[in-house]
């Protein structure tokens, strides 16, 4: 495994089993985007919101990297018509399509079976190669199934060892779901945790890398974000090292249901 390992998606497409998230990147978006390419990220995360997707076309420009050798998430909101936002996010990233475009979150009511039905219509229209959504229970997925037929391939969603759903990953294992985890890192909130620290060492690895190198160990894929060239270097530097079994158990036992943001939409 490497930083340009992929996962096969249900739909046949590739992802690669790690990204760059962009969440409050606000300040030089460009730089950091094309050093990330530079050191060998291949994933993207991004979101209409979020205010980075302009400088996001700046870095993919900066970065020599192709079209085709880059994989783009982004997100259109609960509110609105998503396939006018589809076509809003790829003009303000300059490109022709995105690998991936999520609901960022579902509505205050219902699942957003018409959000979905106009995400369908962008990936039937070309705009964007799969399509998921993000911070979706088993519950809400199952609507938006039964309402249209068609499976996410991914929900995004807060995701470490301290705050994690057993009983989404096994349903997002039997319907072919990737859960793809934000946050991996808690914010830095829980870095300093005692285990953690103990089984970093351990390795003679950071905190972040075991954090990230627990999520490649269970098939979820990690998009870390950082602002810092030291950063982006640290997390992509876990591809050198295996976590034993028993290490991974003793981190799944410190699931407490922990969110920066308060409470897991999730569970």
């Amino acid at each position: 495994m490497d930083p340009r390992t992929e996962l096969k998606l249900h739909t046949g497409n590739r992802m690669p089993v790690m990204g760059v998230g962009t969440w409050q990147l606000t300040t030089d978006t460009a730089d950091t985007i094309a050093t990330a390419l530079k050191l060998g990220y291949r994933m993207i995360d991004t979101s209409g919101d979020y205010g980075t997707q302009p400088g996001i076309a700046d870095g993919i420009s900066r970065g020599g990297v192709e079209r085709a050798d880059f994989y783009l998430v982004t997100k259109v909101e609960e509110v609105g018509d998503a396939y006018h936002a589809t076509r809003k996010n790829l003009d303000e990233l300059q490109l022709d399509y995105a690998d991936l475009m999520l609901i960022h979150r579902p509505p205050r009511t219902g699942a957003g079976e018409d959000l979905w039905r106009s995400l369908i219509r962008a990936k039937e229209d070309g705009l964007t190669k799969d399509i998921g959504v993000s911070n979706y229970s088993i519950e809400l997925i199952d609507r938006l199934i039964d309402a249209t037929g068609e499976v996410p391939t991914v929900n995004q969603v807060e995701w470490s060892p301290f705050g994690h759903s057993d009983d989404l990953l096994r349903y997002a294992r039997e319907k072919q779901i990737v859960i793809q985890a934000y946050s991996p890192l808690t914010r830095t909130k829980r870095l300093g945790d005692a285990t953690l620290a103990e089984i970093a060492a351990k390795y003679g690895k950071s905190p972040a890398q075991v954090l990230i190198r627990w999520n490649l160990e269970r098939g979820t894929v990690p998009v870390p974000k950082a602002n810092q060239r030291q950063h982006l270097e640290e997390n992509i530097d876990v591809f050198d090292f295996d976590i034993s079994e028993d290490d991974v158990e003793t981190l799944n036992g410190l699931n407490e249901r922990y969110s920066s943001l308060g409470t897991l939409p999730y569970v």
